[in-house]
């Protein structure tokens, strides 16, 4: 595969500013996103006695202050063939000349593609830096802004055309929601109410208001402590010193606060500010800058998820609406005061904005972030679109975080396992199938603990030869809960967990009873899916152990039956709808081929499957049966909830239909679902967390349901081990 090259231009770490940082991190959430089709090469702004040492990707730097250098580099830059598009990074105080005019000459020069993003534009500007913008934007393909209020400053102050124009939320990283409790006691910080503030110091962050309304709440809550987090911004520290810095302290010292504030006076790495949010109970920011229309630590504490307090300068505004958050006026200590309190004194309120704030900023992830940069930069270098998403490192963490002694527990809030949702053995059998594969293929002997804990589970809830679906959080039992596709799925795991060469004989012992147990009641079923699971589990137990091929026969006949009965026209189907699961009809016919060699079963394995393709591939992306209304076959089918077990079914099924048939556009068909998960759907969102190795429950019509439960876990899981038997065929 070529690789192609993003130039990206700005500062870069080691030097320690705003700019630098989302620099890195952008460059980097593409690459992580796109390797190895992409590669960034930075194109970095400097000093010019600045020796530092700077990482082996920087290529052509340029002096600030140096015109000729801008010129130099551009030219360089015109030579790579490799390199296909430009992102700069645009602050004003970073490039020399007036305004940052000397970027000027830069533009001018290149000749390659130039996404500018803006950090900042300052509304009704002078005369020459209206110029200086509005050329910078002429030379631009694209601008790209954080919030949509600088829409209307660029259109109404600068004169630029709307079309020109490409919101993209400032870019965060993945934390969890609602888990910093137990970092508190690891910190030092038991039992308090952390206040906090971060970002590099100076006089504009307004800290002494925030400070001065403080004395009261303290008095009603002695537990409260301020942190005020971060190292004075180093242009500041050379001309004035600790100058702000001394003069908070002074006012602390006058308020008789300090053991109720403290300072972390250092330039924090992304771990360390991630540890303080995920601590911090309301986030403060008193920035006296009405019109900062960008703000990192702004951006950094909404998307973990933290009550807010701010200021009404730009980007607070259009980020916290009354349901998200509490704009408080400028240079009021007492309006401070009063929304902290409210705060603490109603939980529930608090709760409801976190929730509605982590919610609302779910797509400036950096994964979401890098996705819409490089849909931006795709427009303009077609040859992007050769490019696809790298295929994530298979994680179990979230899969064993929801799973106890007992089993899988069945759902969660946010990332958070909810044991009062009690287990489902639909979970827990398709858990099974994941460790077993996972097993296989890694043979971890730490994951033959998973595959106990499933396999006990289904053995718990076995009665009269039948697999009962719910146990509560006690372990009773809901004997009213049990349906043929619970029985047949758990029949699949079963059967599966047979095939596992390597596996302990005590484990296949038992799943091999269970199965013999369960199978004996099989030819009464009528669901079609119960009975595809139930051909596939016979498929894999055949393996080791002889099995009834005209018990085969008969239900996959029965499958047969139900097509010949309803794929009239261009119907192509079992059924008069189409639901759930619903590839997995066609592929038990591909198991049902390789056990009898009936080509009648191929026929109509190929014939369903292609129907279906056609069905939920639109515009070149995947997009399943929703099921908020399902399809049925004189309706309109829905388009949401997307949920990622149609997804996960889809992937399998066309990895075995490659398998059997060797059609090498099932293994493109095959990738293309598989990348739902990782953004390439409807909404082009992340559905997987990769963080975690978790996954969102799906997609619904304008958000992603952010709730990472059992279902949507192991059908991922199934999903990632499904692609990774076939990753050295997809071209």
């Amino acid at each position: 595969m070529n690789q192609f090259w993003i130039g990206f231009l700005g500062t870069y770490p080691p030097r320690k500013c705003g700019i630098a940082t989302f620099t890195r991190d952008l460059s980097t959430a593409l690459i992580s996103k796109y390797s190895p089709c992409l590669s960034s090469k930075i194109i970095a702004m400097k000093k010019k006695f600045d020796y530092k040492r700077y990482p082996n990707n920087i290529i052509y730097p340029i002096i600030d202050e140096n015109l000729k250098s801008y010129k130099l580099s551009a030219k360089k830059l015109n030579s790579i063939e490799k390199l296909k598009i430009i992102n700069i990074q645009h602050e004003f105080g970073i490039f020399g000349g007036d305004y940052g005019e000397y970027l000027i000459e830069f533009l001018e020069t290149i000749q390659k593609p130039v996404v500018t993003t803006l950090h900042t534009i300052i509304p009704k500007p002078g005369q020459k830096m209206r110029k200086i913008l509005k050329d910078i934007s002429e030379l631009s393909t694209k601008l790209v802004i954080m919030n949509n209020l600088g829409i209307n400053i660029l259109r109404n102050d600068y004169k630029i055309n709307k079309d020109k124009i490409v919101v993209i939320p400032h870019g965060t990283p993945t934390i969890p929601f609602n888990e910093g409790q137990k970092f508190k006691d690891f910190m030092g910080f038991k039992n308090k109410i952390i206040l906090a503030s971060f970002g590099m110091m100076n006089s504009s962050k307004g800290y002494e208001y925030i400070i001065e309304s403080l004395p009261p709440l303290i008095k009603e809550y002695p537990n409260l402590l301020y942190l005020i987090i971060g190292a004075t911004h180093p242009l500041i520290k050379k001309t004035e010193g600790e100058k702000y810095r001394n003069f908070l302290k002074d006012k602390i010292n006058q308020l008789n606060l300090q053991n109720n504030i403290k300072f972390i006076n250092k330039y924090l790495n992304l771990e360390e500010i991630i540890r303080y949010l995920q601590v911090t109970d309301i986030f403060l920011s008193a920035n006296q800058d009405p019109y900062q229309i960008t703000s990192g630590t702004l951006a950094y504490a909404a998307s973990s998820g933290k009550a807010i307090i701010s200021t009404p300068y730009y980007h607070a505004k259009d980020l916290l609406t009354p349901e998200r958050g509490i704009l408080v006026n400028f240079k009021d200590s007492f309006a401070f005061t009063k929304a902290i309190k409210k705060l603490i004194s109603n939980p529930e309120f608090k709760k409801t904005l976190e929730y509605n704030l982590y919610s609302h900023t779910r797509n400036s992830t950096w994964p979401n972030v890098a996705i819409a940069y490089f849909n931006i930069f795709k427009e303009f270098v077609p040859e992007l679109n050769k490019c696809r998403f790298s295929l994530p490192t298979i994680r179990l963490k979230h899969l064993k975080k929801l799973t106890n002694d007992f089993g899988m527990i069945q759902f969660s809030n946010f990332a958070i396992p909810d044991i009062e949702s009690g287990y489902s053995c639909d979970d827990n059998a398709r858990a099974l199938i994941v460790s077993a594969n996972y097993y296989q293929k890694f043979e971890n002997k730490d994951i033959l603990n998973l595959i106990r804990i499933y396999l006990n589970f289904i053995e718990f809830i076995s009665f009269d030869s039948r697999f009962y679906n719910f146990v509560t959080k006690k372990g009773k039992i809901n004997l009213l809960d049990w349906s043929e596709d619970t029985h047949g799925r758990t029949l699949w795991a079963l059967g599966y967990l047979q095939s596992i060469e390597k596996l302990p004989d005590q484990l296949k012992s038992k799943a091999l009873e269970l199965f013999n147990k369960g199978i004996s009641i099989i030819d009464t079923f009528k669901s079609p899916r119960a009975i595809a699971f139930a051909i596939i589990g016979l498929y894999y137990s055949q393996q080791t152990t002889k099995i009834d091929i005209d018990l085969i026969k008969k239900l996959s006949d029965y499958l047969v039956k139900n097509y010949e009965e309803h794929a009239k026209g261009e119907w192509k189907w079992f059924e008069n709808y189409l639901t759930y699961a619903n590839s997995k009809l066609s592929e038990a016919l591909f198991y049902s081929y390789k056990l009898t060699n009936n080509k009648k079963y191929l026929k109509i394995a190929n014939q369903s499957l292609e129907f279906l393709i056609n069905q939920t591939f639109i515009n070149g992306f995947y997009a399943p049966i929703g099921q908020d209304g399902w399809y049925q076959k004189a309706g309109k089918r829905a388009l949401y909830d997307q949920q990622p077990i149609n997804t996960s079914s889809m992937v399998q099924t066309l990895v075995q239909a490659y398998k059997v048939t060797k059609k090498k556009d099932y293994t493109k068909f095959a990738l293309k679902a598989f990348e739902w998960f990782l953004g390439r759907n409807t909404l082009e969102q992340i559905v997987y967390d990769d963080s975690f190795g978790g996954s969102y429950d799906g997609l619904e019509k304008d958000k992603v349901n952010l709730n990472q439960g059992a279902e949507s876990t192991v059908c991922y899981l199934m999903a990632r081990l499904s692609i990774e038997k076939i990753k050295n065929e997809i071209s």
